[in-house]
């Protein structure tokens, strides 16, 4: 059963892009210190954003929607985008400045420090090709920025009219309800934070109980968990070098959508929103080291998801670990 699959046609991306500055030390500096940085890289970042680069780079055509200040730092995420082969004709140039992060990795544990300037406010008017691009859409997927706006954009529509809608949680959203949402996919954490302490299924459950079709919590380290009417699955994280995680939700997020795309049933897509999200770890940034469709499927056949029944959960093994 693959309750979620889009087709080719459209899948929007709406929400925050940037341009970060990426630093890998040994050890986060102290106060007034100075440390010798082993790598430095300036990339595109935003969870939208690199979602959409995840599904263009996986062999699905994605455009994404934003709001882009008309400075040299928004001409830099434009052109970012337009080399991945993100689409681009509906960005908003507006004043202002661009969003952009100083990013310390610390490679020893595997952890970072983010240090963020926000880009500018995003509203989208209903006579501008943006809107257009949103209201026939397929599907649609948004951020922490991303959801007022497209939600405000398309409250007119009855749910049957319009995109079906997938949800980045991984942030706080003001106001969010997972009501009308086709895809909620947020992390074990923010599950957590919502709904207080429970295994996956009993948070995924509190989830679609507010309204969700499907949930999807990733849980790092520890792999994703998928529930909807039905079934629910577990799959265990694809083992990778890691040089950083900066951007592996946000790429698993594009994944998802791309495996649903290529039409994998959920167990699989699971596996292989994985895969790729791992991959994307060997890179500094969080788009280098995307794979490609033909990498992440090669490494798909080595994983075998198993569908359950909502009494229990059940992961996958495997075989090479």
């Amino acid at each position: 059963m693959t309750p979620l699959a889009p087709t080719h046609r459209s899948i929007v991306f709406v929400g925050v892009a940037t341009q970060d500055a990426i630093a890998l030390v040994d050890a986060y500096p102290r106060a007034n210190d100075r440390v010798l940085a082993q790598m430095i890289r300036h990339a595109g970042g935003g969870p939208a954003a690199t979602a959409a680069v995840a599904c263009s780079r996986l062999g699905i055509p994605a455009a994404f929607v934003g709001a882009i200040a008309r400075d040299a730092l928004g001409d830099a995420i434009l052109e970012g985008l337009r080399g991945e082969g993100v689409a681009i004709d509906a960005v908003l140039r507006v004043p202002g400045e661009s969003g952009g992060s100083l990013v310390t990795v610390d490679r020893v544990n595997e952890t970072r420090a983010i240090c963020n300037r926000p880009g500018p406010a995003l509203h989208i008017p209903m006579d501008s090709d943006a809107a257009s691009l949103i209201r026939s859409a397929d599907w649609v997927h948004v951020d922490q920025l991303g959801w007022a706006a497209v939600t405000a954009l398309l409250a007119d529509l009855p749910p049957e009219a319009g995109p079906k809608l997938s949800v980045d949680g991984g942030n706080h959203i003001p106001d969010f309800t997972p009501a009308g949402v086709a895809l909620y996919a947020p992390t074990i954490e923010r599950l957590q934070h919502l709904y207080g302490d429970g295994d996956p299924l009993a948070l995924m459950q509190r989830a679609r109980d507010a309204g969700a079709a499907c949930v999807v919590a990733t849980a790092g380290a520890s792999g994703s968990y998928a529930l909807d009417t039905m079934e629910h699955w577990a799959v265990p994280a694809y083992r990778a070098d890691i040089t950083s995680t900066l951007g592996a939700g946000d790429v698993f997020h594009g994944a998802l959508l791309a495996a649903f795309a290529h039409g994998f049933p959920t167990g699989e897509a699971l596996a292989y929103a994985n895969i790729a999200a791992a991959l994307s770890c060997r890179g500094l940034d969080g788009r280098s080291t995307i794979p490609s469709d033909g990498e992440t499927r090669a490494l798909l056949s080595r994983l075998t998801p198993v569908r359950a029944p909502l009494t229990r959960m059940t992961t996958t093994k495997d075989p090479s670990q």
